[in-house]
């Protein structure tokens, strides 16, 4: 008897979940190594460096909007044909970028990629819940979300030292790769899956009508604006204030990426043992001192180093604490619902991306490039005092209901 591989169940293994961790992983290193190939790609395309960084907030602005309304238009299409279908529009998106003949070339192919993930990534996440099933269901997701924490730690830093080797065009090719890998481990060994029920988008703006859910949303928005404000910038940032060119910066963002997924870890168990909205309280205020010693670091000159390498760890730990917690908050209030509130979240964090690198592109077009951190500290304290405000306004309806 022949075996017959569409014929799987559902609940499969969990090795064939590599696939999606590896396409995971090329979507995170795309989304992430372009804030080291900035000066490279403004220089290579003759447009400035705020144009440059309009490259990252049409991708997030993309992602943003494209995410839900794509996930309501695909919700009828078999899981495996959506994941393959995606893993493919972003290969050729990469290639498409790599072999852009100028500005708006790149920038269509950035669109494109925008569209590609924000249909691959949610598409994989409900995918390996389903092959999991309810007793692995955290293991599966993990393997997903496994494959971003490896593209920050490993992916940006791999990037920005092939774009300093053979030009930027390499690193697009590079992912492409990567993702044409993906995408055939896609058609060639994972089960075909039904599709799950997907929320309407008068479900999730209801949903994101509620107060308090609203609330965390803008809190996101804030955090992660105050993140890519400076993110998107750093290799100019660092540039400016210490002369560090390329080989450093990728050893710079290796730091930064090593802090974040510890960050991540941490700020996972900090939201179970001390409660999420704490924990989120703890971390906006360390972001805060984090950019605030970046500012510091910015108004010195030999002993910039000193100050500016611990102010990046303690900035990449916190601010992805942060956003591991914010999804607690979100189960926490609507548990029945955490698949919508989740989805609103991803929408929230690329919107803030969106903001932020849109901030940070006025600041260079400015010329004020020290001032990202003194910016991106204003940013962060108003998402500490949004955090702050919504317990009050919890206790105020708690009070209220028990009058």
């Amino acid at each position: 008897m022949l075996w017959n591989r569409e014929a799987l169940p559902t609940v499969g293994s969990l090795a064939s979940l590599i696939w999606l961790t590896l396409g995971a992983f090329a979507i995170g290193t795309e989304g992430f190594m372009i804030a080291g190939l900035l000066p490279a790609l403004a220089h290579d395309l003759d447009v400035g460096l705020p144009a440059a960084g309009h490259l990252v907030t049409a991708f997030s602005l993309a992602y943003a909007i494209g995410a839900p309304v794509l996930a309501v238009l695909t919700a009828g299409l078999e899981r495996k044909r959506l994941l393959a279908v995606a893993m493919g529009g972003f290969a050729l998106a990469n290639l498409l970028a790599a072999l852009a003949p100028g500005y708006a070339g790149l920038m269509g192919a950035r669109l494109l990629l925008a569209l590609s993930a924000a249909s691959f990534m949610p598409a994989a996440g409900g995918y390996a819940a389903g092959l999991g099933g309810p007793e692995r269901q955290g293991r599966a997701l993990s393997m997903v979300i496994g494959g971003l924490t490896v593209a920050i730690i490993a992916g940006v830093p791999l990037g920005v030292l092939l774009g300093a080797a053979f030009g930027w065009r390499a690193t697009f090719l590079g992912v492409g790769a990567t993702a044409a890998f993906s995408l055939v481990g896609i058609l060639a060994w994972l089960p075909r899956q039904p599709p799950s029920v997907i929320a309407s988008l008068g479900e999730r703006m209801a949903l994101a009508k509620r107060a308090d859910v609203l609330s965390v949303l803008a809190a996101s928005v804030l955090t992660v604006a105050s993140t890519f404000t400076v993110y998107t910038y750093l290799g100019v940032f660092m540039q400016a204030v210490t002369g560090l060119g390329p080989r450093g910066l990728a050893m710079v963002l290796l730091v930064f990426g090593v802090a974040s997924a510890v960050g991540i870890r941490i700020g996972g168990s900090a939201a179970d043992h001390w409660g999420a909205r704490r924990t989120v309280i703890c971390g906006c205020g360390l972001v805060l001192l984090a950019y605030l010693a970046l500012a510091l670091g910015a108004a010195l000159e030999q002993a910039a180093m000193g100050v500016l390498l611990p102010a990046i760890v303690l900035w990449g730990f916190a601010s992805w604490g942060v956003m591991t917690a914010q999804q607690a908050r979100l189960v926490t209030l609507a548990p029945d619902l955490a698949p919508v509130s989740l989805s609103l979240n991803s929408s929230a964090i690329y919107l803030g991306s969106a903001t932020g690198t849109a901030v940070g592109a006025l600041l260079i077009a400015d010329g004020a490039v020290r001032m990202l951190g003194e910016v991106a500290a204003f940013i962060a304290l108003t998402a500490l005092l949004t955090v702050l405000g919504s317990g009050r306004r919890d206790r105020i309806r708690d009070q209220a209901r028990q009058a």
